[in-house]
């Protein structure tokens, strides 16, 4: 009460006071402050009070001016280095270092007089102690990788982990030699270890004694240096042997070395031993790569022999052949005359340790050739350095504490118990993780992704309740400085390297940052959607890439069909491809049936010897286990993996959908083990297009960004691809995934691709099947059916199967008008399908349902099959006749290409 009273007496009239307070008091809430209550309100000011205090307001404005005018400048001048080239800023940073190493030498090493110096001196001494005299080496040795390497991210950790085990061990060393100093005496404990000696070296002496410290130490030096070196300890010997001789310039002979003190991982080389050490290439897989290809091992080498000579060849092959692997790539014309040593066998690869053996003059291998394809053709992958390096990935930018800072006052503003818990940054979009508190509903949460949207300004945002695999909300915000996943270095990554399947392709990268890699093999199939220029087409050069950088011609045949002829004209002319690019839709419905034809046939031969997949066919083959059948000529070979691109499924689907969607639904159903897969690519994922028989038969699906909801539920069978933002963005969903996974494709430039086509094209000229577009003979009764041919398969199929012939019925069934039905019955009757009429009675059908194969052949214009004999003359019960799937016109003794079925 006397609260209210002394208000009232500072201003007249209650009332007036009353309504000022109940309108300011919410806005002051609103705004986050407590409303103060009346008597703690100053007096009234006075005129002399007003007066006094105007130089104050001068100079807190003069101040609050000069504040938001260095703020402003500030915050452009940041938002200008958030806009710089990251090879820009790598570089600034690498002078930066530069300057620092060389002030830091001008004390430490010069004595750099002054106030500077002194200062200098006791951060680099106080912390280092004597040991600071190293630091500009350090600094000198950063800056000149960064600026010659920027690239070479991934050892900065493993080099900063060695050092850092290096400089502890070395300060607490020079700290025991100095007798331990305290902190007592800065003096001298800047002449010893400095703060870092004292806080390692006196605790280690004063617990273990001096000796036992310093050998301790002297192990953690010891590894510190294996960690920056990256070599491992059983690696060192032979790499101090192999830098010996690299700087001498001598040759070594393994041959004469005891085998009791060489256990090491490298591989058996007769003739000679190149080795580089070299902390951030690993020339170990080229040389592997070089020697012995991935088909030559698995058929030579027998598992007894590999563990028997396990102390020689580790995780590599035992090497068949005398070769010298240069260090430089130089390509190296054969000699005539030279002969390749010839393979040891299991008896005489023990006597190759106890005694030297004198090899013929052989011709040196270039790096990164396979012998292949039989015979005397060598076959080179591309190399990896055909395909670009992307930039480093970002783990955090500004940007992202932006968007922290806006979730988290939205879920303040809702009173939602919940906090951001962190953040995994992907090249396109980041997925902040969101822990809820007890009692809170997920569905607070999930209600909120318009003012989430709103709060971010993002209109793309993806709510994933919750994060598989985690107790977390996850909260998908596209990133505003988008990074471009380089296919080079999905290919180059350890999820590339981890398997040697030649059907494994690059994807892209997830939303934390990881490689992702696919096999179409265990695919089996894969439906690619989505919207005009998500990136659909992009995905398709980068899986036909793949395949050239890590297959060769007998291991991956291609059928690539194009109906928009402008997307992969890039690779026609390639070795890999069973049949030019294919752009006629007409043609393509008949490859698409060639590839029926040639999966029943490779079914064939695996009922006929007995296997169950394609992989354990061509295994048998290799080991020399499947002999032909007693009278047949045929010469047994392995069957490649045939795969069949098809880039607009919508096209053939307007062309011809009966004839493609049977042939789609049986390639899906039974290829596999066949060792054929399909990749259906189409931006219209419409219903009529992606039909509900090749959606079941294709359980592997990636959606690029669609324009409707109802697109990307035709496509994923759930929303979600309508929220990307394109550009690459897609949905994964592998067979046997519960849930799709956000990646960002692979982008492969078109000059990377002229590069590797140009590669595989001076390797191997293509040799094609002549029957994979050639379409039945047609006899010349089919004039009179002319562009009716569709309709009339179609009522010919609906009248034998429902015993029905009426042209009302066809008017209905058809959708066509009575002219066309009767036409078509017509037609049919002339065939013989039908009767003739008889009024208004339907006719007879003359042809029963089993015989309907065989009637839509005939309308077909196919000649009538002999019951008595097959196709290519044999008579039933005869073994299968292979086809040539390289076949030439030399005959079966020409080439590598030659010999039946591959």
């Amino acid at each position: 009460m006397a609260t209210r009273t002394s208000s009232s007496g500072a201003r007249p009239g209650a009332p007036t006071t009353s309504r000022a307070t109940t309108k300011t008091a919410p806005r002051s809430t609103a705004k986050g402050t407590s409303a103060r209550p009346a008597a703690s309100r100053p007096p009234a000011r006075t005129p002399a009070t007003r007066q006094s205090a105007l130089p104050v307001r001068m100079v807190r404005g003069a101040w609050m001016g000069c504040a938001h005018v260095i703020g402003g400048t500030a915050r452009r001048m940041g938002h200008g280095a958030r806009d710089l080239d990251p090879a820009h800023r790598r570089d600034g940073v690498a002078f930066t270092l530069l300057g620092l190493a060389v002030v830091v030498a001008a004390r430490e090493w010069w004595a750099l007089s002054g106030t500077a110096g002194d200062a200098i001196h006791s951060v680099v001494a106080g912390t280092f102690g004597v040991v600071g005299v190293i630091v500009p080496v350090l600094l000198l040795a950063t800056a000149i990788r960064l600026m010659r390497h920027p690239e070479r991210v991934q050892a900065n950790s493993r080099i900063g982990i060695g050092l850092t085990a290096i400089i502890l061990a070395v300060c607490g060393i020079v700290q025991i030699s100095r007798g331990l100093p305290g902190t007592d005496d800065f003096a001298a404990l800047r002449s010893a270890g400095g703060i870092v000696g004292f806080a390692v070296g006196t605790p280690l002496a004063s617990l273990l004694t001096a000796p036992v410290a310093i050998i301790l130490l002297l192990l953690l030096a010891f590894f510190g240096v294996l960690v920056v070196t990256a070599t491992p300890v059983h690696q060192v010997v032979p790499r101090l042997r192999a830098g010996y001789h690299r700087l001498t310039g001598g040759r070594h002979d393994d041959a004469q070395e005891d085998a009791a003190d060489e256990d090491d991982d490298a591989p058996l080389v007769i003739n000679a031993l190149h080795s580089a050490i070299d902390e951030d290439e690993e020339p170990a897989p080229k040389r592997r790569r070089g020697l012995l290809s991935r088909r030559n091992r698995a058929q030579e080498v027998d598992e007894a022999d590999e563990d028997r000579l396990d102390g020689y060849v580790g995780d590599e092959a035992f090497v068949r052949a005398a070769v010298v692997v240069p260090d430089a790539a130089d390509e190296v014309e054969p000699a005539p005359d030279t002969v390749p040593t010839a393979v040891l066998d299991s008896a005489d690869r023990t006597a190759v340790v106890d005694r030297a053996i004198t090899a013929p003059a052989t011709t040196p291998v270039p790096r990164g050739e396979q012998p292949m394809l039989g015979g005397d053709v060598l076959y080179t992958l591309p190399s990896e350095d055909s395909l670009a390096k992307g930039a480093p990935h970002k783990v955090r930018s500004a940007a992202n504490d932006r968007v922290v800072e806006s979730l988290t006052s939205v879920l303040e503003q809702f009173e939602i118990n919940a906090q951001v818990t962190g953040f995994t940054r992907g090249p396109t979009v980041t997925r902040y993780e969101v822990e809820l508190g007890k009692g809170t509903k997920v569905e607070r949460v999930t209600a909120l992704s318009k003012n989430i949207a709103y709060a971010v300004a993002s209109a793309d945002v993806r709510i994933l309740s919750p994060i598989p695999g985690k107790s977390a909300i996850g909260i998908e915000i596209p990133n505003t400085d988008r990074e471009t996943v380089s296919l080079g270095d999905v290919l180059r990554s350890s999820a590339a390297k981890r398997s040697e399947h030649p059907m494994v392709i690059g994807v892209g990268k997830d939303v934390e940052g990881g490689y992702v890699t696919a096999n179409l093999a265990k695919m089996p199939h894969l439906l690619v959607a989505g919207a005009t220029g998500a990136g659909k087409s992009s995905f398709v050069n980068s899986m036909i890439v793949s395949i050239l950088m890590r297959a060769t011609p007998d291991e991956v045949r291609m059928v690539l069909v194009d109906p928009k002829r402008v997307e992969l004209t890039i690779y026609e002319g390639i070795p890999h491809l069973i049949t030019p690019i294919i752009t006629n839709p007409k043609k393509a419905a008949e490859a698409l049936e060639w590839v029926v034809r040639e999966m029943e046939a490779r079914y064939d031969d695996l009922a006929n010897f007995g296997f169950k997949h394609i992989d354990d066919f061509n295994t048998a083959v290799r080991a020399g286990k499947v002999k032909p059948l007693p009278g047949s000529e045929r010469k047994i070979a392995t069957y490649p993996y045939l795969l069949v691109v098809v880039d607009e499924l919508a096209d053939l689907m307007m062309v011809a959908p009966r004839d493609v969607e049977a042939s789609i639904q049986r390639i899906t159903q039974l290829a596999r083990a066949a060792g054929i897969h399909l990749v259906l690519a189409t931006q219209r994922p419409s219903v009529d297009v992606v039909t509900g028989l090749i959606k079941a038969n294709v359980p592997s699906r990636l959606a690029f960004a669609t324009s409707s909801l109802t697109d990307s539920r035709v496509v994923l069978d759930q929303p979600g691809a309508e929220k990307l933002i394109g550009q690459g963005d897609a949905l994964f969903l592998p067979m046997g995934a519960a849930k799709p996974m956000r990646t960002q494709g692979a982008w492969v430039a078109e000059s990377e691709i002229h590069s590797v086509v140009e590669h595989v094209k001076k390797q191997l000229k293509p040799v094609y099947r002549e029957d994979v577009t050639v379409a039945a003979a047609k006899k010349q009764v089919d004039d009179d059916i002319g562009d009716d041919l569709d309709l009339l398969l179609q009522a010919a199929e609906l009248v034998v199967t429902t015993q029905f012939g009426s042209t009302s019925m066809l008017q209905r069934k058809l959708r066509v008008g009575f002219a066309k039905a009767g036409r078509l019955m017509d037609l049919l009757e002339s065939r013989e399908i039908v009767g003739p009429s008889e009024g208004s009675k339907a006719r007879e059908v003359l042809v029963q349902p089993d015989d309907l194969p065989g009637t839509l052949e005939m309308l077909r214009g196919a000649p009538p099959e002999d019951p008595y004999a097959s196709a290519d003359g044999a008579m039933p019960g005869d073994p299968p006749v292979a086809t040539d799937y390289f076949d030439d016109d030399e005959g079966d003794d020409a080439g590598p290409w030659s010999g039946g079925r591959r």
